[in-house]
This record gives C-alpha cells, sequence and structure tokens, in this order.
C-alpha cells in the first residue's frame, strides 16, 4: 500500500453560490441577471445545498470520507453594509454541528468569488476600506469558527479573483490566456487576508491559510519560453504561495497544465484528452503544485482544497483521481507535508460562467427533484480514505 500519515483528512469540497442556490444578494447573483451577461445560465435554486446540506454532508460520511469544505456566504451573513443576520451565523454554525454529528472535520472559507452586492457597488477589492470590510465580516463570522472549526481559508483562489478583475469573464477560469491580473486587487486581496488571519487568531488553536490555484505552467523549452514562463506565471501563481509564508497553511487547488512559448500561452493540443471545460487531462498537476507550493512558501503545510476534472464518464474522473494521489503521495514521501485532500467537488453544481454542464461532482443532482445519486467515483475514493492508501501498483 502507499499509505498517508495518520490523521490525513480526506473529503471533498463545495463552494455556497455553486450549490446553495438563491443567493439573491451576491454579485454574481446581479451579474447572472444583468442585462447582455455573458454568463451562460443563471444559478437559482443550484442544488439546494442550502437546505439539503445534511443530506450531502451524510453521503460523503457514508462513503468514508473524514472531513468536508464548504464556504459561508458573506452576502447571507451581510446582505446590507453593517447589517450581521443573527440566523444566518446560526444557518452555518449548524453546518459545523452537522459535520461534526457526521464525523466530518469541517474546513469553512469565507470568501469563495463572490461578495455582496453591496460591496462589489462600493467599489469591490478597489475600495478604499476593502480589507476593513473583510476584517469586519471575520469578526461577525466567529461564533461560527471558535468551536469545532481546525482550519479556515479566508479567501478562495485569490490569483483567480485578481485575474477577474483584470477582465477575465470566468468562462474558463484556469485555462489558456488568462488576462493580466489587477495587482492592485492583488494587493488587497493580501492585506485582507492578513486581516482576516489577525482576527482568526484570537480563537486558540485555529488554523488560517488561503488557497491557490497552482496552474503547472510548463515552458515548451524554445529559446526565450522560460523567460516568458517566469514573466506570466509569476503574478499569476508564484506570488501568492510566496506570500502564504508564515501562514499555517496553503491550499493548493490544481486541475492542469498550460505550456508556456516565448510568445505566451498556448491552446490546448489537438491530440490530447481533454475534460468539458476544455483542459487537458493531467493528473500530474496536483504533484506539481503541492511541490511548488511547498517550495515557494517555505515549507508551509499543505491542504489538497480542490482537485478533480469536469467529466461525464466517471471512469476517468476515478483515473484521474488515481493518478492525482499517487503524484500526491510521491511528493509526500520527499517530504513535503500535505495535511489532507478535499476533492472537487461534492456535487455536481454550478461552475460559474460555464453554467451546469461541466460535472466535476462525486454526486449526481438531479437539478429538477434535487435527488442525489452517489458516482461510483465517490466510493473509491471513499474506500481510499478507509484504507488511508492506495494499492501499490
Amino acid at each position: 500500500m502507499l499509505t498517508f500519515p495518520n490523521g490525513f483528512l480526506w473529503g471533498a469540497a463545495t463552494a455556497a453560490h455553486q450549490i446553495e442556490g438563491n443567493n439573491v444578494n451576491s454579485n454574481w447573483w446581479m451579474m447572472e441577471h444583468a442585462a447582455g451577461s455573458t454568463i451562460v445560465e443563471p444559478s437559482g435554486d443550484a442544488m439546494d445545498s442550502y437546505h439539503r446540506y445534511r443530506e450531502d454532508m451524510r453521503l460523503l460520511a457514508d462513503a468514508g470520507l473524514n472531513s468536508y469544505r464548504f464556504s459561508i456566504e458573506w452576502a447571507r451573513i451581510e446582505p446590507e453594509r453593517g447589517f450581521v443576520s443573527r440566523a444566518e451565523i446560526d444557518h452555518y454554525r449548524r453546518m459545523v454541528d452537522a459535520a461534526h454529528e457526521f464525523g466530518l472535520n469541517p474546513t469553512v472559507t469565507l470568501m469563495h468569488f463572490t461578495v455582496p452586492r453591496w460591496m462589489y457597488n462600493d467599489g469591490f477589492w478597489r475600495a478604499g476600506d476593502a480589507a476593513d470590510l473583510f476584517a469586519r465580516y471575520t469578526e461577525s463570522i466567529l461564533p461560527i469558527v471558535s468551536d469545532g472549526v481546525d482550519y479556515v481559508c479566508t479567501i478562495n483562489e485569490p490569483n483567480i479573483a485578481a485575474m477577474l478583475a483584470g477582465g477575465e469573464d470566468a468562462a474558463n477560469l484556469v485555462a489558456f490566456g488568462l488576462p493580466n491580473p489587477d495587482l492592485a486587487v492583488a494587493d488587497a486581496l493580501l492585506e485582507s487576508h492578513k486581516r482576516s488571519r489577525e482576527v482568526l487568531s484570537s480563537v486558540s488553536g485555529l488554523k488560517t491559510g488561503w488557497t491557490v490555484a497552482t496552474q503547472a505552467f510548463h515552458s515548451t523549452g524554445e529559446p526565450g519560453a522560460d523567460d516568458k514562463l517566469h514573466e506570466y506565471g509569476y503574478p499569476r501563481d508564484d506570488w501568492y504561495l510566496e506570500q502564504s509564508a508564515g501562514d499555517d497553511f496553503v491550499g493548493v487547488q490544481a486541475y492542469t497544465r498550460t505550456f508556456i512559448g516565448p510568445n505566451g500561452p498556448l491552446p490546448v493540443a489537438d491530440d490530447v484528452e481533454t475534460t468539458l471545460t476544455g483542459w487537458e487531462f493531467f493528473p500530474q498537476a496536483l504533484e506539481l503544485g503541492v511541490r511548488s507550493a511547498w517550495e515557494l512558501s517555505g515549507g508551509v503545510p499543505v491542504i489538497v482544497t480542490e482537485n478533480g476534472i469536469a467529466t461525464a464518464d466517471d471512469t476517468r474522473r476515478i483515473a484521474y483521481t488515481d493518478g492525482a494521489l499517487r503524484g500526491l503521495h510521491a511528493a509526500m514521501s520527499d517530504g513535503v507535508e500535505v495535511l489532507g485532500y478535499q476533492h472537487w467537488s461534492a456535487l455536481d453544481n454550478y461552475e460559474w460562467a460555464s453554467g451546469f454542464r461541466p460535472t466535476f461532482g462525486l454526486i449526481a443532482v438531479d437539478r429538477e427533484t434535487f435527488v442525489r445519486t452517489p458516482k461510483p467515483s465517490l466510493g473509491w475514493l471513499g474506500d481510499v480514505a478507509k484504507a488511508n492508501g492506495l494499492p501499490d501498483a
């Protein structure tokens, strides 16, 4: 067996806006319904997980997983500037309690791309008080995470958030030809992350960090390609991993790779297998991302907070995950400290501007009835979790 350490977290991840439904006070709901929106369909009821979270958690636990990453929706907590909903605080606290009831260690994310409408309209991450607002929001959710939560992710994929602010329309969030990030937004996100960690430090034993979309940029090896690789990759990936130095952990979110030539990124080759998002099927992305995070952060422990593929063929999901986990084990055997693996995603869900077509989930959801149907991949990953290892190939 390729065994993993005792206490290793085996889980799956979700994000509030992508599964809860009817997140009407968020900026994404506003953009989904704006005239001329490039978003292919609105999130609507999504997977109705706001009401069905207990069922979702039970399915993960029954399969054998021991952790669940979910996000708190800022737009529910603070639907209007300065107004904090006690009922929503209680709702997310009940989610933490439910996770423990089912034997799942909850990893809580504070901001997974979406913000309240008012925050977006008042300047978004370009507002002068953005870090103050995020710190205040963090203070408001302390009752949710002050007991029974070991890990909090402050900001999900700040590198993607900065690129969205730089002009990306979110149709393909990790892919060829990402736009230049807005560096002022990157700085604001870093300051918000630091301020949030300061607030969370009041909770004894709580471990905090942010998550980074590691993108496995590859040089083609042509003259000038290595220089272009650094120029292109550093502000989109490496800088955020460097800024993780001193955090309690860094979340790695790995899916695919992009080749960089002397003139920049190249589209996916015609002769490789691709997923429903058009990304190359490349399980090795996880090992590369984890090794990069460990090196650039100066040895900060890693949690794999997302890894998976969009596919209608669940046998390919299992094959991808098997390959990714073998690479992860190889990195760990070389001394990289990894605390857990959380698959993206627990459920087929709403994939932002791509709508519901890309299916990443370990669990299928009927969008008319909301009936959940576990896929073979959930059972496979649950068996890995119960064995705490993989058969040696």
